[in-house]
Parts: structure tokens; sequence; C-alpha cells
């Protein structure tokens, strides 16, 4: 099988070098795509995103998309081909993303350091007395996530990293692991008003509009709060379905927690008998301080701006390295003044930090690259006339309409930012402004940017929650799907709904009560299986 896959992407790359050629005659000089602005603009990452569930290879997947949507963009000119991969794929990617990167490998070293200083030994030790349970496991994992609400990337990486050891002990698969971390990621920052995602809402919504929109539309956040909902009660009722149910049968009877794909166990390293739990604590709290702080500083919290503008006005790829550094440098003086490590043993902690983040770095590089490639193509203006086209006839139906085209639109280019930094201006000029229409429409696109963003395998939160848990990729995004598009189904049932109800103080606890309903009816149909 994994034979045919490998095949199926080799031909699908053959068939990309043959056109190369065969448009040589292409117009060397023309420089708007001829594509651009049309249904061909989200052609590339379907492809990438189809390959990588056909073939369960990301790389190579990710690659071909890249380069389609360079062939595109080049309007199949072989020699620009290359120079818009290069410069506006790649190098673009890597320059925009750098911050991350740094933050990514800072991340792995302090993963490594607590680790070999026994930390997270002591704390799997603490856990396997106090936490009794699978269920137990799963909520605690749930909590963690929900009491970092910062940013997305951070809570990926954290609660990856504090977690893992007591959800190993427990059985619970990496694919499990995986979709806990990315269902308490995205949706506790779409729902927090002091958050990295809400700073970004702030910056599309109009003018002195933005905080004040984005609060209100929190209760008509169906897909974030239903998630969140969704996470709990199958872990209370044990209601695991579709490829996940495998993951999670063969993590309980035979301890198998990968189940298929690339197996990123952990390397056994020598650690420190005298290793405590605060050994682990004391780096994670002191990266949460300074991370926070950090994002306010870049913000301009010192040049007089309030707490919630100098969120508004961060940016997470400066101030997230920036606390990162700073942490590491305090945990490594911390660790080695308790005697739990060397300091050539904190040393080498960096590089195997950074080799443990090299799949998550490469993975996020091509995804970021081929989004650059779909921003070249125009999609935004494609989307943006569908959406003005829809607000004529079906003004009822528009929150629904909006939410299907926010999953359809973050889904195809791995990006809840750019998705509603695209459709928030087209919202507020449909709805009338301080409207209850309005705030719902709202709530709709974040709603469906976090759930397309949710089911992308080139999102860069999937990768980032892949990265925490040390899950293969394809696996996370293959058993995470069916999770999501569950809870997107009875999403786009309640905004429907609102067309008629507008008072969320119903629609929400309908929602409840239909999510709680659906996993009831899964677990009974999984029983009589």
């Amino acid at each position: 099988m994994k034979r045919k896959n490998h095949l199926f992407a080799i031909c699908a790359a053959l068939i990309l070098l043959v056109l190369c050629p065969a448009a040589a005659f292409a117009e060397e000089g023309e420089v708007v795509s001829k594509m651009a602005g049309t249904f061909w603009s989200l052609v590339p990452p379907i492809i990438a995103i189809g390959l990588a569930l056909i073939t369960k290879e990301v790389y190579s997947s990710l690659f071909v998309g890249v380069l389609m949507g360079g062939l595109f963009a080049a309007n199949f000119s072989p020699l620009k081909t290359v120079d818009t991969v290069v410069n506006e794929g790649l190098i673009a990617a890597v320059s925009g993303t750098a911050g991350i990167f740094i933050f990514l490998v800072v991340l792995g070293a302090i993963v490594e350091l607590v680790n070999k200083a026994g930390g997270s030994a002591a704390f799997g030790e603490w856990a396997k007395e106090n936490i009794k349970s699978r269920t137990g496991a799963m909520i605690a994992t749930f909590i963690l996530g929900v009491l970092i609400f910062i940013d997305d990337y951070f809570n990926c990486l954290t609660v990856g990293t504090v977690m893992r050891p007591v959800t190993d002990a427990h059985k619970i698969s990496r694919a499990k692991l995986s979709y806990l971390i990315d269902a308490t990621a995205a949706p506790i920052c779409m729902i927090a008003p002091i958050s990295s995602w809400a700073a970004a809402v702030s910056e599309f919504a109009p003018e002195g509009q933005g905080l004040k929109l984005f609060i209100q539309a929190i209760p008509y956040n169906f897909y974030s709060l239903l998630t969140l909902v969704f996470v709990v009660a199958m872990a209370v009722m044990k209601a695991d379905y579709g490829p996940m149910a495998l993951h999670e049968k063969n993590a309980m009877e035979k301890g198998d927690l990968f189940t298929t794909g690339e197996r990123r166990e952990s390397v056994q390293t020598q650690v420190s008998s005298r290793g405590r739990v605060i050994d682990l604590i004391m780096p994670i709290i002191v990266l949460i301080v300074v991370c926070v702080f950090a994002l306010v500083y870049v913000g301009g919290i010192l040049d007089g701006a309030n707490f919630i503008d100098a969120f508004a006005n961060t940016d997470a790829t400066v101030g997230l390295p920036l606390g990162g550094l700073i942490a590491l440098i305090v945990a490594i003086i911390y660790l080695i003044a308790r005697r739990v490590i060397t300091f050539k043993e904190a040393m080498d902690s960096i590089p195997k930090g950074f080799m443990a983040m090299v799949p998550a770095i490469t993975i996020l590089t091509l995804a970021t690259s081929l989004k650059n490639m779909t921003g070249l193509l125009g999609a935004d203006a494609y989307v943006a006339g569908l959406m003005e086209g829809a607000a004529a006839g079906l003004a009822n139906f528009l929150p629904a309409i909006i939410f299907l085209v926010a999953c359809f639109l973050s889904f195809s280019t791995g990006t809840s930012w750019g998705t509603f930094g695209i459709l928030i201006p087209i919202v507020v000029a449909i709805f009338p402004a301080g409207s209850v229409n309005l705030i719902i429409g709202m709530s709709a696109c974040l709603a469906g940017a976090v759930c397309g963003d949710h089911c992308s395998p080139i999102s860069d939160t999937t990768i980032m929650s892949s990265a925490g848990a040390e899950c293969d990729h394809i696996n996370h995004v293959s058993t995470q799907m069916p999770y999501s598009i569950s809870v997107a189904a009875i999403s786009f049932v309640m905004y429907i709904i609102s067309a008629f109800i507008k008072s969320a103080y119903i629609l929400l606890p309908v929602g409840v009560l239909l999510t709680i309903l659906f996993l009831f009816i899964i677990k009974k149909n999984m029983a009589k299986n």
C-alpha cells in the first residue's frame, strides 16, 4: 500500500515536470497570473491536501502543491516558476516565520533540559499517583489547555510537553493527545478576550469596534464552544469513533501509542535522579510569565499602552521568541544551580532540542510557502466575490453560508487569521452596524475559520499540535477530522436556527444538548457493533 502511495506522489510530480516544458511558450514577461482571482487559485492547496490524505506523506504532497501554485502564478513559464517557488514561496516563508522557528527550537531545548534534569520523570511519577484513570488524564490535559489561552502556538507545544508523560502512562494514543491539544488551542484562544487571536480580530474589524465585536460574538461562536463541550463529553463517555477508535484500541490493548506512521518516540537519555516536579513546573511558569510580558512589551505597554491595546498591537513572531530565549536562559541557570544538570549537559540540550523540532519546522516552511502561493493567486478576491454574490438572495441563511465559506477557505489555505482577515470586512459591510445579525455573522466567520483550521493538514496550529504530541502528522489529521466535522455539522445547524432565534441563551443550550446527544448515539451504536 505504501508503495502505491509513493508511486502516486511520484506520478503527480512527473506530471508537473512534463507541464513545465510543454508550457515553455508562455509569455515570459507576463506578471499577473491568468488564474488569479478564480477557482484555480484554490486548486494548489486542494491538491496538496488531497495528496497528503491519499499518500500519508506530507512533505512531498506540500511541495507538489507549492510547485503547482508557482506554475499557476508564473503562467506556466518554467524559469519564472522556479523563481516564484524559491523567492516568493520558500525564502519568504522562512523569513516570515523565522521568529516562530526560533520559538520552536527554544521550546525543544527547554523540553530536553527538563527531561535531562529529571523533571518530566518526576512529574510522571506524581501523575501516576494522583491521576488514576485515562479519563482523568484527558480532563487534566483539557484543563491545562484551557488555562493557556494566550496563544495557540504556545498552547500546543506547552501542553504537549507537560502532558505527554501522563497520557503515555495511561496508554492514551498520541493521536488522541494531539486532538486534545488542538481542540483546546485555537478554540480557547478564539473565545478569550486577552489572546493573540482577539488582537488579530481587532485589527480587521472597524476601528474602535474590534474587541467589542469579538466579545459580543463569543456566545454565538458555536464551533469553538461546542468543541470544548465535545472534548469533555467524549472523555467522560469514552465515545471514540472513526480512525481514532483504532488508535485508542491499540493503545489500551497493545500499548501501541502510534498504530501507524512515523513513531517519534522520545530518545531515552540518562536523567538526574535528583529531579523533582518543581524542575518541570518552574521552567514552564517562567516561560508563561515571560512570554506574556514579552508579547505586551512588543505591543508597547512600556510606552503607555494599556494591557489590551498592547495585545492588539503585539507581534507574536517577535514576542514569543524573545520571551522564550529569556525563559531558556533562566531555566539553564536554575537547573544548574539545583545541580541536576551540568553546564555541558545544558549546552548539549540545545542542538538536541533543535533536532526534535526539525519535522515541525520543515512542514511549517512548506505549508507557509503554499499559503504564499495562494496569496499570489488572489484567493481572497475570489472568495470575496462569492460572498458578495451570496448576500443578495440568501439573507436569512447568511450566517450558515459564512460559516461554510470560512471553513472551506481556512481548510484550503491552512490559515485562520488569513480567513477572518478576508471575511470580516465583508461581514461588516453586509450586516447593519450594531445589529444582532452582525454579531452572529462575525461569530460564524470566526467559528468557520477555526473549524477549517482544525481539519486542514497545512494549518500551522495542526502542525504544532502534532509536534507537541510527537504524533505522526497525517495520523493527527485523519483521526481529528471526523470529530471536527461532527462538531461543524452541529454548528452549521445552529447557524441555520440562528436565522430565526437570535437569543444565545436559547441557542447555546440547544447546541450543547445536540452535542451530548450525538455522542450518546455514537456510543450506543459502537456498543452494538
